[in-house]
């Protein structure tokens, strides 16, 4: 049976764009009203599912709160950690280490940022956490509150992009895209 599941990713953190990963920043006044905006005539949804980082999670128990909804946090969902690179922006990479943000853009299944997580380790987390879902949830419409990289992963494979393309996915903050996920985590974008 397949779950339909909508992606919203988290709004403008207080410490700025560039690789936040698992840094646990907060969201701006503008990232509350982008996540806000997003949802407006949405839905409805089962349940919501969020990443634990504050800037994902705190808007997820709102709109739970509003809607009556459970609210289940799943780390397993948590942006990719990027290891030294965490809290810095491409421009200051370009500045530091252009070679390996090159090799990184042009692959990242290739290239690991200095002390991160790998790309494929990434991947299999978050495709088990999501094959969690469809097997508790399947029939059901869930939100789930995350990450770019999160995002990128799951709209690149129901894409059917090949692995070099993940970070050409452009995902907004504040962004919503839909799914339908069947068992085996078979994923197709839902219009």
């Amino acid at each position: 049976m397949t779950l339909r599941l909508d992606l919203l990713r988290h709004g403008e953190t207080e410490l700025g764009g560039g690789l936040r990963g698992s840094l646990d920043d907060a969201l701006t006044a503008k990232g509350w009203e982008q996540m806000r905006a997003a949802v407006i005539e949405q839905g409805p949804w089962d349940r919501l599912v969020s990443s634990p980082l504050q800037r994902c999670a705190r808007f997820a128990e709102e709109l739970g709160e509003q809607l009556g909804l459970p609210v289940h946090l799943e780390k397993d969902l948590q942006e990719m950690h990027f290891g030294a690179w965490e809290g810095q922006s491409a421009a200051a990479l370009m500045e530091t280490d252009a070679e390996a943000l090159g090799l990184f853009w042009a692959d990242p299944y290739s290239f690991t940022p200095p002390d991160g997580e790998r790309v494929a380790d990434f991947s299999k987390r978050v495709v088990a956490a999501i094959e969690r879902l469809v097997v508790a949830y399947a029939g059901e419409r869930i939100l789930l509150i995350s990450h770019g990289g999160v995002m990128r992963l799951l709209l690149a494979q129901a894409r059917g992009l090949p692995r070099e393309q993940l970070l050409n996915v452009e995902v907004a903050h504040g962004s919503l895209f839909s799914l339908s996920v069947e068992p085996g985590v078979i994923l197709k974008e839902a219009i």
